[in-house]
C-alpha cells in the first residue's frame, strides 16, 4: 500500500482539492486498493485537524506540500525529512514553484490546473514503482 498525505496551511483549498482529485484519478486507474490518500493542514488555525502530524509522518510515504511555507511549518512539526518523504507539489511536473494559493488569487482554476499536472505525474511515478 501507498500512502499519500497532501499538506498545506489550513487544509481548506489547494490540499483538499488534491486529495479528492487524487482519489479520483486512482479509482479510474484501478488502484484504490494500492494507494491510500489523505490531506492535513500544518496549522489549527482550521477546524477539522485530528491526528498528530508527527504520527502520520510515520505512516505515510509521500508528504506532498504545496508551498514553501508548509515546508518550514511541516519541518516544526516532524523535524528534518531524514526520510525523504516530503515533496513540493509542482516538483513532480518538474517545477520548484509553489502551487497558486486561491486563497489568494481567488482563481481556483488555476490551481486546479496546478493540482491536476501535479497528481497526474504523482501517480505515473507511483504506478512505476508499483
Amino acid at each position: 500500500m501507498v500512502n499519500i498525505l497532501f499538506i498545506c496551511h489550513g487544509n481548506i483549498c489547494r490540499s483538499t482539492m488534491a486529495e479528492f482529485y487524487m482519489k479520483h484519478i486512482v479509482e479510474q486507474a484501478g488502484l484504490s486498493d494500492s494507494i491510500y490518500i489523505e490531506s492535513a493542514a500544518t496549522s489549527r488555525e482550521e477546524i477539522g485537524n485530528d491526528t498528530h502530524y508527527g504520527t502520520k509522518e510515520k505512516n505515510f510515504d509521500y508528504l506532498v506540500i504545496m508551498d514553501e511555507n508548509n515546508a518550514r511549518n511541516l519541518k516544526r512539526i516532524i523535524g528534518d525529512d531524514v526520510d525523504a518523504k516530503v515533496y513540493k507539489a509542482m516538483s513532480f511536473v518538474g517545477e520548484s514553484r509553489d502551487v497558486k494559493d486561491p486563497w489568494y488569487t481567488g482563481n481556483f482554476d488555476e490551481t486546479y490546473d496546478d493540482v491536476s499536472r501535479s497528481c497526474d505525474a504523482l501517480l505515473k511515478l507511483i504506478k512505476e514503482r508499483l
